[in-house]
């Protein structure tokens, strides 16, 4: 059993990922909710306080990024910022500052979005940071010590997220989350390292 730190654990993307962490203790982050600990993962003193209060802990596992939705044409520096900061900077702060807590052959797992492979309209920040992040993942895999592994999961649209974002995304299936949960299981509890893993239909 590991000790796993689930971050964005009640959304709906952090309920898919709990799907698939049923073998370990998972201690819960989030912004705000009945969570184990609060945490910004904008902010890198809210990082920092997470790791230090949890102590020992074996992975990481975040479930969450902002993203600001607006045409090329039409979005500012504030919305790309906003979007950067959040769904790119964020989790790479995750890894930056938790490579120094995280046990021995601990793993991080991050995620991105099918939309860098699949795009929409005014997703242009969400399909660019989600890019970034993949790119990130299997570069900085080749530099991780002590046997630390790093994955990203690239889902599509959940089935439980649909009526929120069905109508932005037609033509595309959704899938159910328990699917999705199994992409970060693999992650955890496997030996890969550096990969992005797709869950489309």
């Amino acid at each position: 059993m590991k000790t796993v730190i689930l971050i964005g654990a009640l959304g709906k993307m952090g309920q898919a990922a709990l799907t698939g962490l049923g073998n370990h203790k998972v201690i819960t982050a989030g912004r705000s909710g009945d969570v184990d600990h609060i945490v910004d993962i904008t902010n890198e003193q809210s990082i920092s306080a997470l790791y230090e209060a949890v102590g020992h802990f074996d992975a990481v596992v975040n479930t969450v990024g902002f993203c600001e939705y607006a045409t090329f044409a039409e979005m500012t520096e504030v919305q790309w910022m906003t979007t950067v900061m959040s769904k790119m900077m964020g989790q790479i702060n995750l890894v930056r500052i938790g490579q120094k807590y995280i046990a021995d052959s601990g793993s991080f797992t991050l995620v991105s979005g099918i939309l860098n492979t699949k795009p929409i309209p005014f997703a242009i920040a969400d399909a660019t940071t989600s890019g970034a992040i993949d790119t990130f993942v299997k570069i900085v895999s080749l530099e991780m010590q002590r046997n630390t592994r790093i994955n990203v999961v690239n889902p599509t649209v959940l089935a439980e997220a649909w009526d929120v974002y069905g109508e932005m995304m037609p033509g595309f299936q959704p899938v159910p989350g328990t699917l999705v949960g199994k992409a970060f299981e693999r992650s955890v509890d496997g030996f890969i390292n550096g990969e992005v893993i797709f869950v489309d239909a």
